[in-house]
């Protein structure tokens, strides 16, 4: 069901930004800016690009007509200037029936993997969410979604994640609750799953990137060494400074294959949780979380505005000066030399 290219891809590792929505002033779509990002995120290197998820404001599936306008945006810019490998995750959310709508609608657009969210779903007993994996999955292959509480996600039981690791055609976990318990708890149904050599776990927590790159889950069942690895990322915080972190994510790959971890990794994901903890609004329980990301690419000139559908997401008080201070602190870390100059080649005439 899953190309054998992709799989192969995903298995072994991918860097796969979440992508963010553009928009305008009034909150219609900016097509424009839109269509730029993927291009950007392509420009960067990267592996894929996940549209529809959190980052792109679970707000568009409430419009249907708009997710489908920004998931076919996004389609035509990867089938323009994108490899073939490119990998295209969409977001899928909603009750059962909403699932299915637009796992349907991914599926018809080309895309070769659906991110399936919880979200807004607190109320649905974990069988139930089951049977929803399972029909989601039937139609097109799925990444789990460990989604963090404070925006919207839920604690599951450990049971749940060793059920839905026997789904067929699920083929990734992004484990994204900002809590290693819960981390250690996907990673360990994997491992005991039947299927641990078909799911990739993936992280989704952007307070800890780095260290989860390095880690390798590992425990003996029934006699025998098991072992998972975070082998890549599918996250918010590489919406910005993309090209910067793909290098990053490169260099890890290369050093873990040798079992090599250089001190100046730790200092590096510090770091990288600091401004992180900026962009997300982290001291306000990620209520700016959206914006955050999203002016991060205003102020780079990739969108025009930061503004979001919902009157709730916008930037927390103090949040743009957190942005200035680890711009200041980090330079080595952001990306502008690259988008300048990638935005100079936008405006030359073809």
């Amino acid at each position: 069901m899953l190309d054998t290219a992709i799989k192969e891809k995903l298995l072994t590792g991918s860097f796969i930004p979440a992508h963010p929505l553009a928009l305008l002033q009034d909150k219609s779509l900016d097509e424009a800016s839109q269509r730029r990002l993927t291009r950007y995120y392509i420009a960067s290197g990267a592996d894929g690009i996940a549209v529809g998820v959190h980052t792109t404001q679970f707000e568009i599936h409430d419009d249907f007509s708009l997710y489908e306008k920004v998931l076919r945006l996004a389609h035509e810019e990867i089938e323009k200037h994108a490899k073939e490998d490119f990998i295209k995750v969409a977001g899928v959310s909603g009750d059962v029936a909403q699932a299915k709508k637009e796992a349907q609608l991914a599926k018809e657009l080309g895309y070769h993997l659906v991110l399936l969210s919880n979200n807004g779903l607190s109320h649905v007993d974990e069988s139930q969410l089951l049977e929803r994996a399972r029909e989601v999955a039937s139609i097109i292959p799925v990444i789990g979604f460990y989604l963090q509480p404070a925006v919207g996600g839920r604690i599951f039981s450990k049971a749940y994640w060793e059920q839905f690791c026997e789904i067929p055609h699920i083929h990734a976990i992004k484990a994204a609750p900002f809590n290693r318990y819960l981390t250690i708890d996907v990673a360990r149904a994997i491992m005991r799953s039947s299927r641990a050599d078909e799911i990739a776990l993936y992280t989704g927590n952007d307070d800890s990137i780095i260290h989860d790159l390095f880690t390798v889950f590992e425990e003996e069942i029934d006699g025998v060494i098991k072992q998972k690895r975070v082998v890549g990322g599918l996250l918010g915080h590489w919406a910005v400074w993309t090209s910067k972190a793909v290098e990053l994510f490169h260099e890890i790959k290369r050093e873990r294959e040798y079992n090599a971890i250089d001190v100046k990794w730790m200092k590096l994901a510090q770091q990288i949780t600091h401004a992180n903890a900026a962009f997300f609004d982290a001291g306000n329980e990620f209520k700016g979380s959206i914006a955050g990301i999203n002016e991060v690419l205003k102020r780079q000139g990739m969108l025009t505005t930061n503004i979001c559908i919902s009157e709730k997401e916008v930037m927390s008080d103090g949040q743009a000066e957190l942005i200035d201070e680890v711009y200041a602190l980090y330079p080595h870390l952001h990306d502008d030399k690259f988008v300048h100059q990638f935005l100079v080649k936008e405006t030359l005439p073809i």
